[in-house]
């Protein structure tokens, strides 16, 4: 237990990241979705979801593993056997965050809710389970860390919003 809390810091730690930094980063012309449509005529994955910010998520949570990796050489055996595998863990969990805030966006559309309009929950935990099922291959949480990870994230991401939207980086504040 006395490790639960570095643990639990060094497992996240890619997936905020590159959540983070997909909104920070992001923006620019080119769109996820192409600007195409699903069957319903309905975007794909609608206007802030963009090629930029997805390759900033990536990078952005990928490079965060690296300098975790490099600073706490003995602390991320906790995730993983070394170093290597541990920036491949970063890869992967960043990654699956991307997209697991994509496929959120994707059902968001068919379920014609607007772009920015809040879903309690689905909205703060969505790159949180996209990065827990990429991340698998290396590390599988335990029930009583998942709900921890929920319950942080929702603390975590309902105040990061709110400074992002009171630096003009967001529309809303959630």
């Amino acid at each position: 237990m006395d490790d639960l809390i570095p643990r639990l810091l060094l497992y996240l730690a890619p997936m905020y990241f590159a959540n983070s930094s997909a909104l920070v980063f992001g923006g620019g012309r080119t769109k996820l979705d192409l600007g195409r449509t699903f069957l319903d005529g309905k975007p794909l994955f609608g206007q802030g979801k963009t090629l930029r910010g997805f390759v900033a998520g990536v990078t952005a949570g990928t490079t965060a593993s690296f300098l975790l990796a490099s600073a706490f050489p003995i602390q991320i055996t906790l995730i993983t056997a070394d170093a290597l595998g541990y920036v491949s863990f970063g890869f992967l969990v960043s990654t699956g965050a991307v997209v697991g805030d994509l496929i959120k966006s994707f059902f968001k559309r068919r379920a014609g809710v607007e772009q920015g309009k809040d879903l309690f929950l689905v909205d703060q935990l969505d790159f949180i389970a996209g990065g827990i099922l990429f991340g698998l291959a290396y590390y599988t949480p335990t029930l009583a860390e998942i709900g921890v990870i929920a319950i942080a994230t929702v603390i975590v991401h309902r105040a990061s919003n709110f400074v992002a939207f009171k630096f003009s980086l967001k529309k809303v504040p959630w």
